[in-house]
């Protein structure tokens, strides 16, 4: 209990000043509370591009990328940018600040925001399933500590696997790092039903996933694009709104 049961008797003029405390005492713990209750939910953004909307769930476990993210979407940095780099049963990624009145045909994917989120990997209970929201990085030569972007993200789209090909490839891509690769159950499930890419589990931060306007993310991977895997046609986010919480 807050107030236990140990107490003392108050003398007359000090009781109204100690009622006063009381009540402070009680409304800063309120706001603790509130304050705690906030960093333990999950955010639903939607993604408003010119080929459709997108909503997007932030995962509370992995809290530095969404309170990250959510800044960002407050701030309107993701207005107007582009999906820069997108490649066709892999993923699109967009959130260059570059992108943002870059001229047709200019090479993208070098911006940032001058700061990194550091890596918070839960391949397990998050990974790189069809429309898992992840965050670029830089290379391991210069990013040994595999920490993100701060703005730079991608969706992935994938292929779909047969059991077999999962644990072939689980076999070659053991070999190629050196340690065995085992899939969880819910990998698996996903993987050979819905698709992903699962040679970037543990390698970049999913953070988050598309519960509505896949069918968006599909229009946006089948884009042609040039050498450089950025669209043809211009394809850009308009703006990112907070649309509910949920606890």
């Amino acid at each position: 209990m807050l107030f236990g049961r140990f107490f003392v008797t108050l003398q007359p003029e000090m009781k109204n000043h100690y009622q006063g405390m009381k009540k402070l005492l009680i409304i800063s713990l309120l706001s603790l509370l509130v304050a705690s209750c906030a960093t333990n939910r999950e955010y639903l953004v939607r993604m408003n591009t010119t080929e459709g909307t997108i909503d997007l769930k932030l995962y509370k476990e992995t809290k530095e990328h969404r309170d990250n993210f959510i800044k960002l979407v407050k701030e309107h940095k993701y207005d107007s940018l582009l999906f820069h780099r997108v490649i066709q049963d892999f993923m699109i990624q967009g959130g260059d600040p570059d992108s943002k009145k870059a001229p047709r045909g200019k090479m993208l994917g070098e911006g940032d925001l001058g700061y990194k989120v550091p890596a918070e990997f839960m391949p397990e209970l998050y990974f790189h399933k069809r429309g898992a929201l992840a965050a670029a990085r830089e290379g391991n030569d210069v990013n040994p500590d595999k920490a993100s972007s701060a703005s730079q993200f991608y969706i992935v789209w994938g292929t779909v696997f047969t059991k077999e090909q999962l644990k072939r490839f689980a076999e070659v891509y053991g070999k190629r790092l050196g340690k065995e690769i085992k899939f969880t159950p819910e990998q698996e499930k996903a993987y050979t039903t819905i698709g992903g890419t699962p040679h970037l589990d543990g390698e970049y931060t999913v953070f988050g996933e598309v519960v509505k306007g896949l069918e968006v993310v599909d229009v946006i991977q089948r884009k042609r694009c040039d050498k450089n895997d950025r669209p043809l046609e211009n394809v850009r986010i308009l703006d990112v709104e907070l649309i509910k919480l949920k606890k």
